[in-house]
């Protein structure tokens, strides 16, 4: 830390801070008009409302009723503090770093120098992105309000759904450089206290130099930082925010980031979309046994297609095996080199889709899907069977709700046809195997990863996949 967080709180401390900085604004003012007590005042130009400045600051500051006979820092403070200034939100400083925070989220300081201290006001300006519609999380039956990058109106936003004093807030500065606030949100009475402190602590515990992403909070608090599977739950939505709250999670929101994390995080939790309440069991239980028949598929479908026609083509129907030699009669490459290249492109066609502007990556990937396939099978490059494998694996990692999951099963994926390339079935077992140990012995915050189906409890598959109706549901007592 800079020697100068060891000074006293003072102009010339803040100025020689802040030097280089040409939004840093000074102004001395004369309390009450009179020449006896002058203060100085102190703000960056941009992150402070000029208007609420002016209005609420510095006219009663300078009124001479309002100011009264103090002539003096010492009464001059006490009045202010006692409601001489408009402003409904003020607090006193000491020293130098409380100082230098403040004046970079928005605040302007009153220093008094004599008595080594500052009144900071709350003068945030209020242009800010205003509350749109949530662009990744899709809404039906919901709500259509997002997350912005404003941390308070976030916070807001999960108070207008949970309207009890048992919506806990804690707020907790992360960053050596620069401090970013973050708060940490829980339900007093369903979410377990022993997970609260731990989050707690791994928050404490967290240094990065600076915090404008969200790979350092993740990495900090993740179980297995070097595991591919998400463990930490992602929401532009806050209603499905409030949800998650109310049963019995934690949740953090980053201030400059317009999305909320939640733990702890289970596999079953990544399926699982917000809309699946709103709608009647049978048909949000279809959906959820159609999002993990999509999940088995996009893993499995390529690596069995390779190790059956590589090792076990006396599985293949006979028919179906005819078209399959005819198809690859032709070809210049082996099946394996075909489903590497062909998950490559389409991977290469998904990025390309996600990082151009919008119009062009819809014509990106249109072109991609339909004339370069096209035109790959017209030449005897890929043989039509391998497209359809790769295009119906990647359509159905589209399905599941969570990005994050699905760039985990693209990996997955990827480990098991090297498996199967090598070792056929036999070699996608061990993988799978493999994957399967590794789901087992994760653990989110102490809560299992595979829960319900790790839980040792009878009745975990009908957990994971069946919706009970709401009369069905027992109501959770507080």
């Amino acid at each position: 830390m800079n020697d100068l967080t060891d000074k006293s709180l003072s102009l010339a401390a803040l100025r020689e801070r802040f030097s280089g900085c040409a939004d840093f604004t000074e102004r001395q003012i004369r309390y009450g008009l009179e020449p006896e007590l002058i203060l100085p005042v102190c703000w960056l130009d941009g992150l402070t409302d000029g208007e609420t400045l002016g209005r609420e600051i510095l006219r009663p500051l300078t009124e001479l009723l309002r100011a009264g006979r103090d002539r003096d820092a010492a009464s001059a403070r006490k009045r202010i503090l006692a409601g001489g200034v408009y402003r409904c939100a003020v607090k006193e400083l000491s020293s130098l770093p409380e100082a230098e925070e403040d004046l970079c989220r928005g605040c302007c300081l009153l220093l008094f120098e004599a008595l080594g201290c500052a009144l900071s006001f709350e003068s945030r300006t209020s242009q800010r992105r205003a509350v749109g519609e949530p662009s990744l999380e899709k809404s039906l039956k919901g709500g259509k309000d997002a997350f912005t990058e404003t941390l308070r109106v976030n916070t807001a936003l999960v108070r207008q759904r949970l309207v009890t004093p048992d919506l806990k807030l804690a707020e907790s500065s992360v960053g050596r450089r620069c401090p970013t606030r973050v708060a940490m949100l829980y339900l007093e009475g369903l979410a377990d206290p022993d997970t609260v402190r731990e989050a707690a602590r791994r928050l404490d515990a967290l240094d990065p130099e600076l915090l404008l992403s969200l790979g350092p909070l993740e990495e900090g608090l993740c179980d297995a930082p070097l595991s591919p599977f998400p463990q930490l739950l992602h929401t532009e939505r806050p209603d499905r925010f409030a949800m998650q709250l109310g049963q019995g999670r934690i949740g953090l929101l980053v201030d400059g980031l317009p999305v909320g994390l939640l733990l702890p995080a289970t596999l079953s939790a990544f399926l699982r979309v917000t809309g699946d309440s709103s709608m009647h069991f049978l048909v949000s239980t279809m959906l959820t046994l159609l999002r993990w028949l999509a999940l088995g598929l996009g893993l499995l479908l390529p690596a069995f297609y390779a190790a059956v026609a590589l090792y076990h083509q006396e599985m293949i129907p006979t028919r179906l095996l005819r078209s399959i030699i005819q198809a690859e009669q032709d070809l210049p490459f082996s099946t394996s080199l075909e489903l590497l290249g062909m998950l490559a492109a389409f991977s290469l066609l998904q990025e390309a889709g996600l990082r151009m502007p919008n119009p062009i990556g819809d014509t990106v990937s249109i072109i991609g899907a339909l004339i370069v396939g096209q035109a790959a099978v017209e030449a005897k490059v890929v043989s039509p069977i391998a497209i359809i494998v790769v295009a119906v694996s990647g359509i159905c990692c589209y399905t599941l709700p969570s990005q994050d999951l699905g760039f985990a099963v693209r990996l997955t994926r990827l480990a098991l046809l090297l498996g199967a390339v090598f070792a056929g079935l036999f070699g996608v077992g061990v993988v799978g195997c493999l994957a399967l140990l590794h789901l087992a012995d994760l653990d989110s915050f102490g809560a299992a990863y595979a829960a319900p189906l790790s839980s040792g409890r009878p009745g975990g598959l009908g957990r994971l996949l069946l919706r009970r109706p709401g009369w069905a549901r027992k109501e959770k007592k507080p």
